[in-house]
């Protein structure tokens, strides 16, 4: 079995809310898996859903960047937070996210395989390498993404807790200057949605929740339990579907029927496409 350790259980507690005792039962029980620690204890009804991120494991940036054609997503790690506010590694994430927004890669591999656009003798790996000598942490270019704007659509960036968490908002109709993009990514951002709609939710994730729901209600009559159980899967929807949930700066209406409403201010239909949602260390 795998080594049940300190930060396991500090991990399950934090996602749970549920006590050391009983997480580090949960995990023994799950023989070290996070996951199925998590339906242990929701089995026994002491936690309720929670959300697939845990504690963050790394200290960074998220930078995001765009043109006209183009959006940029670049997370950047280090072993500490003092370096990661030091201003050289903060010049390191900005010339880095410049370049690739430039220079469009269709990979993180790529990147920094390129010359370095300040100094052409030396590639992106080489400045990093010499950006770890004169901090003296590890420091990783974490992941990138590269996303191709549609003409149709706008999109709202927002960067919270200082460039941890950041999220990025495609919604077609809509223009820029109307800043409703803007507005649904700070609800993201807040609530942290892991699906856009219903239709998205992989059917093994409906499946887990009908079967923990199930096991909650134990000798109750059939056509009773089917009826809590669509009950709770539904109520799964509205926590982690997007246009689902309470609107953030208004919970007396969904993200859908506030969208609908800025659809009728600005006269015509608008519609999510897609949201990121970065935090460091994710």
């Amino acid at each position: 079995m795998k080594e049940i350790t300190p930060d396991m259980i500090k991990e399950l507690r934090e996602r749970t809310g549920v006590g050391m005792g009983k997480c580090k039962e949960a995990l023994v029980l799950a023989e070290g898996d996070m996951e199925k620690a998590i339906d242990v204890l929701r089995k026994a009804g002491m936690a309720s859903a929670v959300k697939k991120e845990g504690r963050e494991t790394k200290e960074g940036l998220i930078l995001a960047a765009e043109d006209k054609q183009h959006l940029i997503l670049i997370e950047a790690n280090a072993e500490t937070d003092f370096v990661v506010q030091n201003d050289r590694f903060k010049h390191f994430l900005h010339d880095c996210v410049k370049q690739a927004l430039e220079t469009r890669p269709k990979s993180l591999a790529d990147f920094i395989a390129q010359p370095y656009y300040k100094d052409k003798s030396i590639t992106i790996e080489q400045y990093r390498n010499l950006v770890i000598q004169a901090l003296g942490e590890n420091i990783q270019l974490r992941r990138f993404e590269m996303i191709t704007k549609h003409p149709n659509s706008s999109y709202g960036i927002y960067s919270h807790m200082g460039g941890k968490l950041v999220v990025l908002v495609e919604i077609a109709g809509a223009s820029d200057q109307d800043g409703i993009a803007k507005e649904i990514a700070m609800h993201v951002a807040a609530e942290n949605p892991e699906y856009l709609n219903a239709e998205e939710v992989p059917a093994h994730v409906i499946a887990r929740e009908e079967e923990i729901a199930r096991s909650q209600m134990q000798g109750k009559p059939a056509n009773i339990v089917e009826k809590i159980v669509a009950g709770k899967v539904s109520a799964y929807k509205d926590q982690f579907c997007l246009v689902n949930q309470k609107y953030v700066k208004d919970n007396t209406v969904t993200v859908q029927q506030f969208l609908e409403a800025c659809a009728k201010k600005v006269g015509k239909p608008l519609s999510i496409k897609c949201f990121w949602r970065w935090k460091v260390g994710q």
